[in-house]
């Protein structure tokens, strides 16, 4: 049966591709969310609810937010400014290599779309050496 990348994305997917990653260990914050690190650096993690990412119509904290590290400024811009994407960002992160998603908006994006955001997230946080052992095993 072959792997459907195209269909949408599950949070079991972030949790599946992270831990795909060499070198990846996976720890926990408070309340027991996961926290994806290599080198001892995090890449994916699982935010706790924090009053800069709230609700509009009801300010209540987002219960559901992961945070994705990015290379540099210009791909966080690039993911955070195009609205047919569901990322988004806080003045909490102005500064912070990092983009946030919903856990309920995973869906509007493919798997083989979070495939490459674990990845990129993974490539940022990696040693030079590692990322490119990994970038020549790896298929394009």
């Amino acid at each position: 049966m072959p792997d459907d990348g195209s269909r949408p994305a599950r949070v079991e997917d972030v949790h599946e591709l992270a831990l795909a990653m060499p070198h990846v260990a996976n720890d926990y914050g408070t309340d027991g969310r996961p926290i994806y690190q290599v080198g001892g650096k995090s890449f994916v993690f699982f935010r706790n609810p924090r009053p800069d990412a709230v609700d509009p119509e009801t300010g209540e904290r987002y219960q559901d937010v992961i945070v994705f590290w990015v290379a540099s400024e210009a791909d966080k811009q690039a993911l955070v400014q195009d609205e047919t994407t569901p990322f988004f960002t806080t003045a909490h992160f102005n500064g912070h290599l990092s983009v946030l998603l919903r856990e309920c908006r995973i869906g509007e994006l493919s798997r083989d779309e979070v495939a490459e955001i674990v990845q990129d997230a993974w490539l940022s946080r990696a040693s030079a050496r590692r990322a490119s052992t990994w970038l020549k095993s790896s298929p394009p």
